[in-house]
């Protein structure tokens, strides 16, 4: 099962057994006033009322566990989200490397007297416009010796697609099987039969 659906699926049966835990505590509330008010039927009230909070303990224990399986869930979403930002991160970081490293070749061509493709030097330009005055005012010093003409160090480019963390995150499978989905009224009915 994905960790998505999963934890659709366990925040649903979260849902359901709170809005159950609540209108069972209402009854119960109802039947202790009840009792209040009359004392002589003590005894039927005080079953219903073991009953209920038998019915409601049992409602605890298993949204305990539900509740466990969506920390479990969410610590392994965390992970894949984690690592699919990790990824984008040292690609992004890589690319940023290789293109200092390119506009560091461009400015040293230049320094150097050499003629660059205009794309380059443009590309120069927008990142540090100085940088590209000194080199090009130190090229034209050494370009009376020698001139070398290089080749653009920009080639086509691709966009790189990343995928969406939430998306990986969502669509992995579960380290785990959760535990059996069971509706609220089969956990009542359980229990209630074990009174």
């Amino acid at each position: 099962m994905k960790i998505g659906e999963a934890q659709q699926i366990y925040r649903e049966q979260i849902k359901a057994y709170n809005t159950q835990k609540a209108a069972l505590s209402k009854q119960l509330q109802d039947v202790r006033s009840r009792m209040e008010a009359s004392p002589e039927d003590k005894e039927i009230f005080g079953s219903e009322a073991a009953v209920l909070e038998l019915s409601i303990e049992a409602l605890n224990k298993q949204q305990d566990e539900y509740q466990d399986y969506m920390d479990e869930l969410s610590d392994q979403y965390c992970a894949y989200w984690n690592a699919t930002v990790a990824e984008q991160q040292a690609d992004a970081a890589k690319e940023y490397g290789a293109e200092m490293g390119k506009l560091m070749e461009v400015a040293r061509r230049l320094m150097k007297g050499a003629i660059v493709p205009s794309y380059d030097e443009k590309k120069l330009m927008e990142f540090d416009k100085d940088l590209y005055q000194m080199a090009k005012s130190i090229g034209m010093l050494v370009r009376q010796q020698k001139k070398e003409k290089y080749d653009s160090l920009w080639e086509e480019e691709e966009e790189k697609e990343y995928d969406d963390p939430m998306e990986v995150a969502e669509n992995a499978e579960a380290a785990s099987d959760g535990p059996e989905v069971v509706d609220a009224e089969t956990v009542i009915a359980e229990a209630v039969s074990e009174v």
